[in-house]
């Protein structure tokens, strides 16, 4: 498991912030599940789900940088709750899929043009012998104001996507799995984001330093 507990470029948990938010973040817990299910907490609804971060500058994917931002899509907020993970000790992973967004906005379908929402990022975290997915991406006050149902992670059980939102209407569809990596991924996001959105490839180039 050492490889797993080890920091990396993006994956920084030894950087000094991060090293305090997993301090903070689990506070009193005494078990590394107890202090898995306070980090994910702490970075679902501590940090506000953003997809217009997406973004092909290497720098934004760090942890420290989503740390200091508050903010970022699901793999920024996936690589910072594995950096706070392995920052305590924790095995931690990223995996990453395609899921199909039924209640996307119209805005960022527009955008997308199209509502597969392509190399979806989740944390997997080794606990009591076992990996569990955890999928801090959407926070609370996003989940209300859409009306769907917050992920909840008891640290036992998988915390993925649900099929269905609070009215029974359809919601997210897993449609392809990358498998579990232990680092960022960044080349192999950038190939499939070629092949499946071309049209931003050249707007999202020019925002790089930006």
């Amino acid at each position: 498991m050492k490889e797993f507990i080890e920091p990396t470029s993006y994956i920084d948990s030894d950087n000094p912030d991060v090293l305090k938010f997993a301090s903070e973040a689990s506070g009193s817990a005494g078990s590394r599940k107890d202090k898995a299910v306070r980090l994910y907490y702490a970075v679902r609804d501590g940090f506000t789900y953003n997809p217009y971060c997406l973004t092909l500058d290497k720098s934004r994917y760090k942890a420290s940088y989503v740390l200091e931002r508050r903010e970022g899509f699901c793999i920024q907020k996936a690589i910072l709750l594995a950096a706070a993970a392995r920052a305590l000790g924790i095995p931690a992973r990223l995996g990453f899929a395609n899921v199909r967004n039924h209640l996307a906005t119209k805005k960022l379908i527009d955008l997308m043009k199209t509502d597969l929402f392509v190399f979806h990022g989740y944390t997997a975290l080794n606990l009591d012998g076992k990996w569990v997915k955890a999928t801090p991406a959407f926070d609370i006050k996003l989940c209300e104001r859409f009306g769907t149902k917050p992920l909840e992670f008891d640290g036992g059980s998988d915390s993925v996507f649900h099929p269905f939102d609070g009215a029974g209407k359809r919601h997210m569809e897993y449609v392809h799995d990358y498998g579990i990596f232990d680092d960022f991924p960044f080349e192999k996001m950038l190939d499939e984001f070629e092949k499946y959105y071309p049209h931003l490839m050249d707007h999202l180039s020019g925002q790089i330093g930006k």
